[in-house]
């Protein structure tokens, strides 16, 4: 076998595992394909006969790079408009355990929200410990700290993200009603409904990225999000119609839409029957991805 076939099979062996690692850290479809994108170009340089173990020497390379998007990404974060939500990945079922990475509850919105508050090292040590099973001296390996200073991120990033509770496991059977119920009742403006359906403590976080129109900050509670979707409604911006197909968004139930000219995605997060969060992606530069595949 050809030299550069052998670093072809190598990596494209380790493509889900790697894309995994860079989605997490980054919550950016078009910086993993990037950053994995860098990686290959780096392997193939490489003497294969000099590395004894291939897939954890690209696993450094995309953890480092990762890294270095992060650190700037949190000065390019400092100037950008309005909530900021991961890319969306999306399926047309729900996921299991033996699905693809991009289905896996360990890429859910939430989870991405909690972890964009660490650090960037907080944020590789968790992910590689609780995501990829690493040992603590393979993360010191990774992000240029000892072991002892690794399981200290580590236990940190854990308290930070103890203490919410889940939302309930995704259901086809039970969460298409429910994402039925709140397309009909943001449609109609029916404040009344919108009630019934939404959590108290209910957010709504919505991107444009300052591309196109979005609000600009979360909306907190059940009143004022109900308040939101009533005045969309009186406006008629939202469009009336059945409700689009039942979609998986980073393992959340919700649809994907145009809103007037705008395409946007909605997941829902349900907990114990009702809607505790929805996230709207309606920055363009987000949902390339999505576009090419409508």
């Amino acid at each position: 076998m050809r030299q550069a076939d052998r670093h072809s099979q190598i990596f494209e062996g380790e493509r889900r595992r790697l894309a995994g690692l860079a989605y997490r850290m980054t919550g950016s479809v078009a910086e993993t394909d990037d950053i994995l994108q860098d990686a290959a170009l780096k392997f193939r340089d490489v003497d294969l006969s000099g590395i004894d173990r291939p897939a954890q020497w690209l696993s450094t390379v995309v953890m480092r790079l990762c890294l270095d998007h992060l650190r700037s990404a949190r000065v390019r974060r400092e100037t950008y408009v309005g909530a900021w939500l991961p890319d969306p990945l999306i399926a047309d079922h729900a996921p299991g355990a033996e699905e693809e990475w991009i289905l896996t509850e360990d890429v859910g919105i939430a989870l991405i929200l909690t972890l964009d508050s660490l650090t960037p090292e907080m944020r590789a040590a968790f992910i590689l410990r609780d995501a990829f099973d690493y040992s603590f001296e393979e993360i010191g390996l990774l992000v240029d700290k000892t072991p002892t200073a690794c399981r200290q991120l580590v236990s940190r990033a854990r308290r930070r993200l103890a203490g919410a509770e889940p939302a309930d496991p995704p259901s086809s059977e039970t969460d298409h009603p429910l994402v039925t119920a709140f397309w009909e009742a943001s449609r109609q403006g029916d404040m009344d409904r919108l009630l019934a359906l939404f959590a108290e403590d209910i957010e709504v976080h919505t991107d444009g990225g300052g591309r196109v129109k979005a609000a600009i900050n979360v909306l907190n509670g059940s009143r004022d999000a109900a308040r939101l979707f009533a005045g969309l409604a009186r406006k008629r911006t939202l469009p009336p119609g059945p409700c689009p197909p039942l979609r998986w968004i980073n393992g959340s139930p919700g649809f994907v839409s145009v809103e007037g000219d705008v395409l946007q995605t909605t997941a829902l997060s349900i907990r114990r029957g009702r809607i505790e969060a929805i996230w709207i992606m309606r920055n363009p530069d987000k949902l390339k991805h999505v576009r090419l595949h409508m």
